[in-house]
């Protein structure tokens, strides 16, 4: 295969990478479309405003959007400081690669495609490194994610699920050590490079992971406080639209909620072309024990959807044909 593609001349290997930015183009403009114009998703966004002071909606929406941008100009910081191991990029740079990764993250499982819309934007020789090191940036989100999740899974089991005392002990034990569990796997990082070295058949692969043996504590401590700056925007988003649209919630029970939506999120495999209807139906679910009104919840978990992936995902889709495959053809 290497063979065939070192017999590509440098027009036909501009052609391919010209095919597969438009494939990517085209399918990423498909399903924004088909999501933008899916009435039930309208629907649910006309629930959110209907009934509500038009001046607040408006400045609360503009917020949000704020909040979205600053969410990712954060990403954009992180992945520079990440990619500096390898290669120096320029904030620009940076920031063309992370929107074009989000293109590519909607309709891969798991965001994976994030990672090659992202590295790609590197030199070909960085490639396999860069998403190791972009991998880091990922795991510190979801020490986060996890952190917050489990203890929070541990209070809803506690405080609106029948069990005995000594079943709420354990759930807490479990929910602690899992938590620091996390914590202290994500500060040790390079036994993932160590443990690739031991398995057999991944020995070919221990070169890329290698760029994690180049992270200091100061520097993972850099990163995961740029991390819980992410989370604390995107929690505030949900925040800041739940107390507008059902300012009769208790605070502290819809903040663990949040926590415990982000959880489920993380942990279930899905695609980002049904990951709001996960979302909706996760989120009114568990809402339903604190509120009657879920039509509402799940609106909010759709605007934000919306906010947060597809105005993103529609604004790096120019950003895809900025993309060199190769490497060494011009863009």
């Amino acid at each position: 295969m290497l063979s065939n593609y070192q017999k590509l001349t440098g027009r036909q290997k501009k052609y391919i990478s010209l095919l597969l930015k438009i494939l990517v183009f085209v399918f990423a403009t498909w399903y924004i479309i088909a999501k933008v114009s899916d009435k039930s998703n309208i629907g649910k966004f006309k629930t959110l405003i209907v009934g509500l002071e038009q001046h607040s909606v408006v400045l609360t929406l503009i917020l949000i959007v704020v909040l979205m941008l600053v969410n990712w100009l954060l990403e954009v910081v992180k992945w520079r400081y990440l990619a500096s191991k390898l290669e120096q990029i320029s904030f620009w740079k940076a920031f063309q690669s992370v929107f074009c990764g989000l293109t590519w993250a909607i309709f891969t499982p798991n965001r994976i495609g994030e990672y090659g819309g992202r590295v790609l934007f590197l030199q070909p020789q960085n490639r396999a490194k860069g998403a190791v090191a972009m991998g880091v940036g990922l795991f510190a989100q979801l020490v986060l994610t996890s952190v917050t999740g489990s203890l929070s899974i541990a209070w809803f089991i506690c405080k609106f699920l029948s069990t005995p005392l000594s079943v709420q002990f354990a759930v807490w034990l479990l929910a602690i050590i899992y938590a620091i569990g996390f914590v202290i796997l994500y500060f040790n990082v390079r036994w993932v490079d160590i443990l690739v070295g031991k398995i057999k058949f991944l020995t070919k692969i221990k070169p890329f992971f290698e760029v994690l043996e180049h992270y200091s504590a100061r520097e993972l401590s850099i990163v995961l406080i740029n991390s819980l700056a992410r989370f604390i925007i995107f929690t505030s988003q949900y925040i800041i639209l739940m107390k507008l649209t059902l300012p009769e919630l208790p605070l502290l029970s819809m903040i663990l909620m949040i926590f415990i939506l982000f959880f489920v999120q993380a942990a279930l495999p899905t695609l980002d072309i049904f990951d709001f209807s996960v979302r909706s139906f996760v989120a009114s679910n568990l809402y339903s024990y604190i509120t009657t009104q879920e039509i509402a919840v799940m609106a909010i978990v759709s605007c934000i959807w919306f906010v947060n992936l597809i105005l993103p995902a529609v604004f790096g889709s120019i950003f895809v044909f900025k993309i060199n495959f190769f490497g060494d053809t011009n863009s």
